[in-house]
């Protein structure tokens, strides 16, 4: 009796333990058919042509624009290394404005551009001139945090991609509080670069819905192994 009682607290922890380590998992199974649909959806948007661009788009979307880009209204946004022919480079998201007709003007992210080491930006793409139609999926406004680095407006520098606010610095009275990010094929050599493909979430539940019920089946077998040394003669 006196062996038995000593397994009560351990018997109960464990049981505690197991049901969050089971739910856990469970709920990373959820999360895994969830995230699959969500791709399946991407896929499909991606396959079909694109959709003109609405006032309220659809996420991840694939969509369309039409108008005419202002000359010499450029801005750059964000950091990040590229691969190139000439080997790998640092540079920046190149923001052009897209004027539509009875519509907000649009910031539209035409894709990356080398910059030099000190991240000056060298000559800028001009976009190109007359109606132009642009193809790609919206991207939502995002918010400074704690740790951000600072825009630079005056040198329409940006590292917040906030187009209400992009758009402010370039003396815009309104913008389309989104923004378009281009996609095409790369031309060799050429810059800007878009993007390719519709953007997709990483996909990782599978791993951590293995992990939870691998711990549980560790903190089982650590209960068993204790549970017999308790109980043995």
């Amino acid at each position: 009796m006196t062996r038995l009682r000593r397994l009560l607290v351990p018997v109960l922890s464990t049981l505690v333990m197991l049901a969050l380590l089971l739910g856990l998992g469970t709920w990373q199974v959820e999360r895994l058919a969830w995230k699959e649909g969500l791709l399946a959806q991407i896929a499909r948007a991606e396959a079909r042509p694109a959709v003109p661009l609405g006032d309220t788009p659809e996420p991840f979307a694939k969509v369309r624009a039409s108008g005419t880009f202002r000359t010499g209204l450029t801005a750059l946004y964000g950091s990040q290394g590229h691969d190139t022919p000439a080997g790998p480079m640092l540079g920046a998201q190149l923001l052009a404005v897209l004027d539509r007709p009875g519509q907000a003007p649009l910031l539209v992210d035409r894709g990356w551009v080398p910059t030099a080491p000190n991240g000056a930006p060298g000559p800028l793409p001009a976009p190109p001139a007359g109606e132009t139609v642009v193809e790609g999926f919206v991207r939502q406004p995002d918010h400074p945090g704690p740790f951000s680095a600072a825009d630079d407006p005056v040198q329409r520098r940006f590292y917040t991609l906030d187009p209400v606010a992009i758009g402010h610095a370039l003396g815009l009275a309104t913008v389309a509080p989104f923004t378009l990010v281009a996609m095409g094929p790369p031309q060799p050599g050429q810059s800007p670069v878009p993007a390719e493909a519709l953007p997709r979430p990483v996909n990782n539940h599978l791993s951590y819905a293995i992990t939870w019920y691998g711990l549980a089946v560790v903190l089982l077998v650590i209960f068993v192994l204790y549970a017999r040394k308790v109980l043995r003669p």
